[in-house]
């Protein structure tokens, strides 16, 4: 499977990710199914082609959420927790403070500067991701939200709000990152979801709106990138992220 081109040695990597981060744990996994059997099942099949795991609100909707996440960390996985809290800050503060100490590298907060303080204070081990303007969301949605600004702006000053807070870094999409990493500290994460093999056109059915493909996202700034559909949706999900993997692998060499 080819996700995309592998030559790129003559791309400008003026924006690269410098951390120290395995190449393999780059990419993300979005085990997003309805139950721990199911996501027991890929989690198999993905084998080694994954390390990281994002677990969200359907995962945790169909029960055993902290079970699947033990059983993950037993086989040296690593746990992204994307529940999004959204909530008065008091209750949001003592929710990050349930996942402390469990072996979560991250955890989303979605919310005002009171909310991200909240989550902020209360993280102890966890790495805070604020989440800034969902890749679901365009230009119109905004206009419809009352947000009279486009998504980059509202994406870069979400960001440089959650810096100042205290937040480890954001989800951001990977058009918007390199206008983050243009502006923010170098140590701040971007972790970019909506990765697709190409970028969305109007004829495609898909609640991805603003995307970009492996390379892009990488060449832009990101950090960490959220696959999910693209290698779940395939014939061979193991091959799918290792093609991913590989590219990654050469990207970052």
């Amino acid at each position: 499977m080819t996700i995309l081109s592998a030559s790129i040695m003559s791309d400008d990597r003026a924006y690269l990710s410098q951390k120290a981060i395995d190449p393999k744990e780059r990419l993300i996994f979005a085990l997003d199914v309805d139950n721990s059997d199911r996501a027991r099942e890929i989690v198999t099949q993905l084998d080694d082609a994954v390390i990281f795991y994002k677990l969200g609100l359907e995962m945790f909707l169909g029960g055993k959420y902290f079970e699947t996440i033990e059983w993950l960390l037993s086989r040296d996985k690593k746990i992204f927790v994307d529940l999004k809290f959204f909530d008065v800050p008091q209750t949001v503060g003592a929710a990050v403070k349930q996942l402390t100490n469990r072996g979560i590298s991250f955890v989303t907060v979605h919310g005002n500067d009171e909310i991200l303080k909240a989550a902020v204070r209360e993280k102890q081990d966890l790495q805070i991701l604020a989440v800034t303007v969902l890749t679901s969301l365009d230009r119109g949605d905004l206009n419809d939200l009352g947000f009279e600004c486009d998504p980059d702006a509202l994406v870069l000053s979400r960001a440089k709000r959650a810096l100042q807070i205290g937040c480890d870094g954001v989800i951001s999409s990977g058009r918007e990152a390199k206008a983050l990493r243009a502006s923010l500290d170098a140590n701040f994460l971007v972790v970019t979801p909506g990765i697709r093999p190409v970028e969305n056109t109007e004829e495609q059915s898909d609640d991805q709106k603003r995307t970009v493909d492996v390379k892009t996202a990488f060449m832009n700034g990101a950090d960490y990138i959220v696959v999910g559909r693209p290698i779940k949706s395939t014939p061979d999900p193991y091959a799918a992220a290792s093609a991913i993997q590989q590219t990654i692998a050469e990207i970052f060499t």
